[in-house]
């Protein structure tokens, strides 16, 4: 078979994995203002449930929507966990196609839902194949990237999933007129049919990853260095098996290779061992972080925050894909420009816009607000009412906020694990940086409908101060990356003339991405003259220079 070795039509199609997180996402947070889906599985006193009779109709209780958002969540906590284990030992092509398997099955139970029950069953099913999409794709994207644009093509994955986000949004927005949308005329098709349409891009990612190559660093762990050395040649150099890059990382492979032999089999627990703590840290709280920020929050329940300013109905989709247009759009230049602007400049910026407009909104509800009795909310979780110019300000500081989130937290969230751990660790400890995403996803997924039915505006101070945490433990403690190879990267862990156990002081690490270009393009000279001063290990560009002589 002939394999594809171009990079980015690889990181197109394995991307496709992040995309049907995306899909999930709109797909239940489309349904929530649909009077189809709070009819048939209505638990509240408007509308009996099961039955077309009535006109807005109550909903599942709030705590029991949370269940059902965070079942999803939970799933895939316990997907990115396994996921070490089925991409160490079938590595990483084929754990991204046991996740497509998984989810068409998931998705099958959920659009055949007659109840909650079996709702949830479906949606945990769905939620095993995203977590182990979500954590091996940038795996194996980060393992076949060069290092220049490994930000870009890694950075994907989130654009992906806004993607996901937005299509799925305006199919369901399409599929809700299917037997009327207000009126007692509602059909479960309209959301029966949108949830069986996103079975389609898992089988088609199946198959397209049948064309492509496996991660040259899996294949050198399986001592298969002669497929290693193909793959390199094919994805780095047009099938060039002589080119400096290419003799380059595959010694810097080897040298890793050889020195991970003097390790027994890497398990989770050596994650947590003195040397590899802080960057176990580091990678768990990039994820967590990416969920306290709020912004799946948003994602989940944007139809809440519109509805208690003043939208409901076909407005509220409307204004609600707005968002996820935003989304989209200012994704683009983290995937143009993260290589230079660097992954640690890049949360901080980000942490301290989403601050400012959390406490913005907390501010504009609770000064300008009128909270609602319970029976004057359309569900419990619209628990306010705002008009006029507060309600406009809202919006526009929800739109801020993603247009902030987009080109910073979203795709650096998923760049940046991959790159912390060495190779004999990488998959586990992506799996289990990417746990912590999923195990905050559920606990937020539960904890967001009752915290704005009962605590209302005061749910925008929490995430805000979670901002404001973040932004100093990224200065502190996150290093920079941008333009290492992974080799590299684990050299700066390693430093002996760090911190023990730390390495390099994360605020004296540096973008180096000038000088990676260089070397992949075989400019020694340039390279050289853009080394740091100081640096761990041997210099690369030596090291360039030395395969080159040895051929």
């Amino acid at each position: 078979m002939v394999l594809i070795g171009n990079i980015y039509v690889i990181a197109s199609v394995a991307v496709v994995g992040g995309g049907l997180f995306g899909f999930d996402i709109a797909s239940l947070s489309a349904q929530l203002s649909e009077n189809s889906y709070n009819c048939y599985f209505n638990q509240g006193p408007n509308g009996p449930p099961f039955t077309n009779d009535g006109a807005d109709c109550s909903g599942p209780h709030s705590l029991v929507q949370g269940g059902i958002t965070a079942s999803m969540a939970a799933g895939s906590w316990l997907g990115a966990l396994i996921s070490g284990f089925v991409s160490d030992h079938l590595g990483r092509k084929y754990a991204i196609m046991t996740g497509c398997v998984i989810w068409i099955v998931g998705s099958t139970l959920i659009c055949a839902s007659q109840n909650i029950g079996m709702l949830i069953v479906g949606r945990i099913i769905n939620g095993l194949a995203v977590g182990i999409e979500s954590a091996q794709v940038p795996v194996y994207i980060s393992e076949l990237s060069p290092p220049s644009k490994r930000g870009r093509f890694v950075g994907l994955q989130q654009w992906a999933i806004t993607w996901g986000i937005l299509i799925m949004y305006y199919i369901s927005y399409g599929c809700s007129f299917i037997g009327g949308r207000d009126s007692d005329n509602w059909s479960a098709a309209s959301w029966r049919v949108p949830w069986g349409l996103q079975m389609i891009p898992a089988i088609l990612l199946f198959f397209a990853m049948t064309f492509l190559p496996e991660s040259p660093r899996w294949l050198a762990r399986k001592d298969r260095w002669e497929e290693a050395h193909e793959v390199l040649a094919l994805v780095h150099a047009k099938g060039d098996r002589n080119h400096a890059f290419v003799a380059f990382e595959l010694q810097d492979i080897r040298e890793m290779c050889e020195l991970e032999r003097t390790f027994k089999d890497a398990g989770y627990l050596d994650l947590f061992k003195p040397k590899m703590l802080n960057r176990t840290m580091v990678g768990l709280f990039t994820q967590i972080w990416s969920q306290l920020t709020g912004m799946n929050v948003m994602m989940y329940y944007i139809g809440y925050v519109f509805g208690m300013a003043g939208y409901s109905g076909n407005a509220n989709l409307l204004a609600s894909s707005i968002q996820y247009i935003i989304n989209v759009v200012m994704t683009l230049p983290a995937l143009i420009w993260q290589d230079r602007w660097g992954r640690r400049n890049t949360m901080l910026v980000g942490a301290l816009l989403m601050c400012c407009f959390m406490f913005a909104n907390a501010g504009i509800l609770g000064a300008h607000a009128r909270i609602l009795p319970m029976d004057e909310r359309t569900t419990p979780e619209q628990s306010m009412s705002l008009t006029g110019s507060a309600a406009k300000g809202l919006i526009a500081c929800t739109y801020l906020f993603v247009a902030s989130y987009a080109p910073t937290w979203g795709p650096v969230s998923w760049t940046y694990p991959p790159e912390l751990y060495p190779l004999r660790l990488r998959s586990k400890g992506v799996s289990m940086s990417t746990s912590g995403n999923w195990a905050f996803n559920t606990a937020l997924g539960l904890f967001t409908p009752p915290a704005f039915e009962n605590i209302t505006w005061r749910t925008y101070v929490l995430f805000g101060v979670f901002n404001a945490a973040m932004f100093i433990h990224v200065f502190f403690m996150f290093p920079e990356t941008a333009g290492k190879t992974l080799e590299e990267t684990e050299a700066m862990f390693e430093d002996p003339n760090g911190f023990k156990y730390l390495g390099t002081p994360a605020w004296k690490t540096r973008v180096i991405t000038s000088r990676t270009v260089a070397l992949e393009h075989g400019d020694l000279e340039t390279a050289k003259a853009r080394e740091p001063e100081s640096r761990p290990t041997v210099s690369t560009t030596e090291r360039v220079g030395d395969n080159k002589e040895m051929r």
